[in-house]
């Protein structure tokens, strides 16, 4: 079973969320990477705004060959509003209900949400990061919070997003193919922003969407549509 640390209680008031998240940012680490990456980990949640209802996926990916080791889906219902800001109080437990199933530790997660680009600096990817002390990060398919150029149309390509209320860099405009709209890469905890844009990169499945969070997707949808049962 995979770890994590229970750094606080989830019945938490929006209030109450926002504050702890400026506590929690204090926390948040971003370094190089201390170690090779063998294998990463895509997470993706879903949910209706107006349901209790939560969808949560894990795979875990080998490099460099991207082949699925575990995934681990979870169908479980939150008690915390639809607040935007405040996603991860809503997603989070979900999350690491099925981090705790997991039989493989990945070395670093990402997360089909943001890391830093948040307008606390702690969106989904550094909240779980903190608990599950790995390497996290973001890599969204939109913008929270910050604005960029276009990057040149070449992969690999990517120009920094940067935050205009005080020009802070809080993630990157990533190509991740040639000639297709960018995903926006932010670290989360334990990496820097060049190491977060090299593991996605490293994690190309020939998609706009790196592999890890592309199959996290697919198999959420597959929970939501009754597919497939929960691990």
């Amino acid at each position: 079973m995979a770890h994590f640390e229970k750094l606080h209680d989830w019945t938490l008031t929006p209030r109450e969320a926002v504050e702890l998240q400026k506590s929690l940012r204090e926390r948040v680490r971003l370094a190089p990477l201390s170690g090779p990456i063998e294998t990463v980990a895509g997470a993706d949640i879903s949910f209706n705004k107006f349901s209790p209802v939560v969808y949560a996926g894990i795979v875990v990916l080998r490099l460099p060959s991207l082949d699925v080791v575990e995934e681990v889906g979870v169908v479980s219902e939150t008690q915390f509003p639809y607040v935007p800001g405040l996603l991860s109080f809503r997603e989070t437990p979900s999350v690491l209900e099925g981090w705790a199933k997991l039989r493989t530790e990945p070395d670093a997660v990402m997360f089909d949400g943001q890391g830093i680009a948040h307008p606390r600096r702690i969106g989904i990817a550094s909240h779980v990061g903190l608990l599950i002390n790995r390497p996290t990060f973001g890599c969204a398919k939109s913008v929270l919070v910050g604005k960029y150029e276009e990057p040149p149309t070449g992969r690999g390509e990517w120009k920094p997003l940067i935050d205009p209320k005080n020009g802070e860099q809080i993630g990157a405009a990533l190509r991740t193919k040639s000639k297709v709209q960018p995903i926006f890469v932010s670290p989360g905890h334990l990496i820097d922003l060049a190491g977060a844009i090299d593991l996605t990169l490293r994690c190309d499945g020939g998609y706009r969407q790196p592999e890890p969070t592309r199959r996290a997707h697919l198999l959420v949808n597959a929970l939501r549509r009754g597919e497939i049962q929960p691990s």
